[in-house]
């Protein structure tokens, strides 16, 4: 795929043009690292599919993408390919087709089943950069997704949204793993991990005062979310992506942490020692578990399993 490409008289695509104004941020031969770039996205939901046309629009001409869910009305606050003419369609293929509507050059693999021990080397292999897009409950595909990827020396990024803010880690050889950030463990019960994760994500908590975590439902796998913190977390993913992929400048790796939250005007950001291991973590997490016990959402969980496919 060459950048010297011209439109023709039939009006055909020209990736040139396209991506020109890309120009004066991105260089040449750095625009045409993008091109030649695989990045994969686990999950075209709320964050996944605004990271694969942040991506698109970046000019990244190689994606590999997975999500087995559908689209459904109650996605349409937040996540991009959901509109009414997408519900009840695959929200994968739809994410391919946009991909394909911004750069009709770019490869666009589909792996239908969601992430798991059987498939994730399959999914990240010959990849460059992965980009978590799952599900905020999906937690064992989170685990086994990072895991192959620190074998195979791939980064991953992963952006939440939360609330009018996100979140941005990086995961890469030289910084710690996620399951030792978030302090995740084989023996620990689901609710524990699910608090841990929650609490690792944004150690300064910028969105806690204004979010009502009664609204959560682990059941069905329900929780407050806003177009605000998916496009944010895109934006951070986007970035990030640029700098990985180009060898801009080395990243912050975890136990580094980012979080900008627009609603309170703050940006939170640091290094996080030891992970969810730091005491400080320790007692916030311990505060969260109680609080979000008292909510009942601990028997709830233990009652009814979310569908963790969903991204």
């Amino acid at each position: 795929m060459a950048l010297d490409q011209t439109m023709g008289p039939d009006g055909s695509f020209s990736r040139a043009e396209a991506f020109e104004r890309n120009r004066g941020l991105v260089s040449i031969p750095e625009q045409e690292k993008l091109a030649n770039s695989l990045v994969v996205i686990a999950g075209c939901g709320g964050v996944g599919g605004l990271h694969a046309h942040t991506l698109a629009r970046l000019g990244i001409g190689r994606f590999r993408v997975t999500d087995p869910d559908g689209f459904s009305v109650a996605n349409f606050n937040r996540q991009i390919g959901a509109t009414v003419d997408t519900v009840g369609r695959n929200k994968a293929e739809v994410t391919a087709k946009m991909i394909h509507s911004i750069n009709p050059d770019a490869s666009v693999e589909i792996m239908s089943e969601p992430v798991s021990s059987h498939n994730a080397n399959r999914f990240i292999k010959d990849s460059n950069l992965i980009v978590d897009g799952l599900d905020f409950f999906a937690l064992d595909a989170r685990r086994e997704l990072f895991s192959v990827a620190r074998t195979s020396e791939i980064p991953v990024i992963t952006a939440a949204p939360l609330g009018f803010s996100a979140t941005l880690h990086v995961f890469a050889k030289g910084g710690m793993s996620f399951d030792a950030y978030f302090d995740l463990r084989d023996d620990q019960d689901r609710f524990d991990q699910l608090v841990s994760f929650f609490v690792g994500l944004a150690p300064k908590g910028l969105h806690l005062p204004y979010m009502d975590l009664s609204t959560v439902n682990i059941a069905t796998g329900r929780g407050p979310s806003s177009i605000v913190g998916c496009q944010l977390a895109a934006c951070l993913i986007g970035t990030e992506a640029v700098r990985i992929l180009t060898g801009k400048g080395p990243s912050r790796l975890a136990p580094d942490y980012l979080q900008f939250d627009t609603y309170r005007q703050m940006i939170a950001k640091g290094r996080l020692s030891y992970g969810n291991r730091n005491w400080m973590q320790r007692l916030k997490r311990r505060i969260v578990k109680n609080r979000l016990q008292s909510l009942g959402l601990d028997r709830v969980l233990a009652s009814a399993k979310p569908d963790v496919s969903k991204a």
